[in-house]
C-alpha cells in the first residue's frame, strides 16, 4: 500500500527522531512517496537548517527507497487550494499549501498521509482522508 509522507516524516527518519521506526516500516512496506513539494522541503531543511552539503542531501533522499513523486496537475493543485481555503486559520489551523497538496495527493491515490502535523491530521480527518499519525519530536502522537 502506498503511503504519502510529509517532509517531517522523512526528516524524522534521517535525524533519528521518535517517528523514525514507523517511517522506516512504511517505506519498507513499499510505495511510500513524497510529493514534489515534500522533496523540496526535505532538501531545503537538510541544506539550510542542518547544514548538509547539497549533494549529500540529494543522496540521502535518493537512498531512502521512496517512489518517485508524481507531477502535480492543474486539477489536483486546484483541489489543494480549495482545501486550504476551507480549512486554513492563522492560529487554529495553519496548514500550508504543501500540506494541502499532500492531502490531495493522498486522496487521489486512495492512501494515507503519514505525518505528526496536528493541523494537517485534523484537516485530513475532517475530509475523510486516511491518516497514519506519527509521533512528533517529543514522542507525542495525535489521536481523534
Amino acid at each position: 500500500m502506498t503511503t504519502a509522507l510529509d517532509a517531517y516524516a522523512v526528516l524524522a527518519l534521517l535525524k533519528g527522531e521518535p517517528a523514525s521506526g514507523q517511517v522506516r516500516t512504511l517505506i519498507d512496506a513499499g510505495g511510500a512517496t513524497l510529493t514534489v513539494l515534500g522533496v523540496a522541503e526535505v532538501v531545503d531543511h537538510l541544506v539550510r537548517i542542518v547544514g548538509v552539503d547539497e549533494e549529500d542531501a540529494a543522496l540521502d533522499l535518493a537512498q531512502l527507497g521512496l517512489t518517485d513523486p508524481d507531477p502535480l496537475g492543474a486539477q489536483l493543485t486546484l483541489r489543494a487550494g480549495l482545501l486550504r481555503a476551507r480549512h486554513y486559520h492563522r492560529t487554529d489551523r495553519s496548514v500550508s499549501l504543501a500540506d494541502c497538496v499532500l492531502a490531495e495527493v493522498a486522496r487521489a491515490l486512495s492512501t494515507s498521509v503519514a505525518t505528526s502535523d496536528l493541523h494537517l491530521l485534523d484537516v485530513c480527518d475532517d475530509e475523510g482522508i486516511a491518516v497514519s499519525p506519527l509521533p512528533d519530536s517529543l514522542g507525542h502522537t495525535w489521536s481523534r
